[in-house]
């Protein structure tokens, strides 16, 4: 077997969110990351412990419903070091389709804010320790698609002072939940081929992965836009190129059953 075979295997993780995944992964899930990015404060400091982030499933307000994303980034975060269009990368998880209602924040006990003169005072959270701090989602997640919510801190509102020097944070936040990658899915025949298969954008950005044995392919983590969709044998004898294969950030898009046999 050639060695340009193995790159569309060699790629996989390195190039976007996820990419390489045959269609025998399919698991009714969809990818999520969650992102905190903040409006500016007239402070120099306002730091967040953040321990866990988690999602509520459920359309009630059951604590069983909730989910710990796994891939978290926990620490102390300076939210103005997020202001002006700036974000940072706090979880992701694969999680089942369907609707989601709430997210909740578990924060720890090193939340401080450093002053215009310098002062660093203790931030006073009564829930956030425990319970958490929730906000609304109320979102659809599709199956294999990947998502982004957005954390969206109003630093300024807050912090609340309390009029003896001290200061409680109680979170104003906005949640911006949107797709941001699809993915490519098919089959081809014959299936013993086991190409692989690489999607090329217009700017040579390229994700790959290969198809089962039964010939089913799925490229998750496409973000919208066009492609050029090749596939490779063993020799090359049997390769095949796709034009012009649109996706859009929602959607995955099914190219049907494509034969190697017909060049």
């Amino acid at each position: 077997m050639k060695a340009r075979f193995l790159i569309p295997f060699m790629m996989c993780g390195l190039v976007w969110f996820s990419s390489c995944d045959s269609a025998s992964d399919n698991t009714g899930t969809a990818k999520m990351e969650v992102r905190m990015t903040d409006a500016p404060g007239d402070y120099d400091e306002v730091n967040i412990d953040i321990r866990s982030v988690q999602i509520h499933k459920e359309e009630t307000d059951k604590e069983e419903g909730w989910l710990t994303l796994d891939n978290i980034n926990p620490g102390v975060y300076n939210l103005l070091d997020f202001a002006n269009g700036r974000d940072t990368l706090l979880a992701s998880a694969s999680l089942p389709a369907g609707n989601i209602s709430q997210i909740r924040l578990v924060l720890g006990d090193n939340n401080s804010l450093k002053l215009k003169d310098g002062r660093v005072v203790a931030l006073k959270t009564p829930s956030g320790q425990t319970s958490g701090v929730k906000l609304q989602i109320d979102a659809e997640l599709k199956e294999d698609v990947t998502y982004v919510v957005l954390l969206d801190f109003d630093a300024a509102k807050s912090i609340v002072a309390r009029g003896n020097g001290q200061y409680n944070l109680k979170p104003v936040v906005r949640t911006i939940t949107q797709a941001i990658a699809g993915g490519i899915k098919g089959k081809v025949t014959p299936a013993e081929y086991k190409p692989g298969i690489y999607v090329i954008s217009a700017a040579n950005d390229t994700i790959g992965g290969f198809a089962n044995e039964a010939g089913d392919f799925l490229i998750k983590g496409v973000k919208a836009g066009t492609y050029t969709v090749k596939f490779y044998t063993e020799n090359n004898e049997h390769d095949k190129t796709l034009e012009n294969v649109s996706v859009s950030q929602d959607q995955i898009k099914d190219l049907g059953t494509v034969d190697l046999s017909v060049k």
